[in-house]
Parts: C-alpha cells; sequence; structure tokens
C-alpha cells in the first residue's frame, strides 16, 4: 500500500467543490481544507506507485477549480500509540 498526501492550491471560492470532487475519487481516503500555503490536504491511499501516477496525474489534477499540486509521498506511519511511545523515551515511570 502506497499512502501520499497531496497539498492543493485551488481558485478562489472553489475549495468546497474541488474537495467534494475529490472524495469522490476511488484512492482518495481523506480531504482536509487548511491554513496556510495550501487550500486543501488530500490522503490518497493506493496499491502502487502506478496507482498513485494514475490517480494524482490522470484524475486529481484533472479537477476543475485546482490550480497547483504537491504531492508527498509516506515511508511510514506511526501511530498514536507510536508516537507516544518515543516521547516516553528516558522517562522514569510513575513515582509511589
Amino acid at each position: 500500500m502506497v499512502t501520499a498526501i497531496v497539498l492543493i492550491n485551488t481558485a478562489q471560492g472553489r475549495t468546497p467543490e474541488v474537495a467534494q470532487a475529490l472524495i469522490d475519487l476511488p484512492g482518495i481516503t481523506e480531504a482536509y481544507s487548511v491554513a496556510g500555503s495550501y487550500d486543501l490536504v488530500a490522503i490518497a491511499r493506493v496499491r502502487d506507485h502506478e496507482g498513485l501516477a494514475d490517480l494524482v496525474a490522470g484524475r486529481v489534477q484533472k479537477i476543475p477549480g485546482i490550480e497547483a499540486t504537491n504531492t508527498l509521498i509516506a515511508f511510514r506511519a506511526y501511530s498514536q500509540r507510536d508516537l507516544e511511545a518515543m516521547w516516553d523515551i528516558g522517562t522514569a515511570g510513575p513515582t509511589r
């Protein structure tokens, strides 16, 4: 499974309809409107890199209202449990 984060800039006023079009695509599991340099962040989960290329270049970038994308491919996922364990490294347990 390949997971990617797609950072998206939309035309002014088009963010809601672009978000809806994104989540209607097979392979896009989530879309978030965000503040900052991008308007939307989409999470893509596909079987392989070829599937990712088809999804992003073949379908996402063709959605009307999308002006630019920047795709980040995830190497490893850390769950909340993994992150909590990382923060606990080197700390003493509870005192009694």
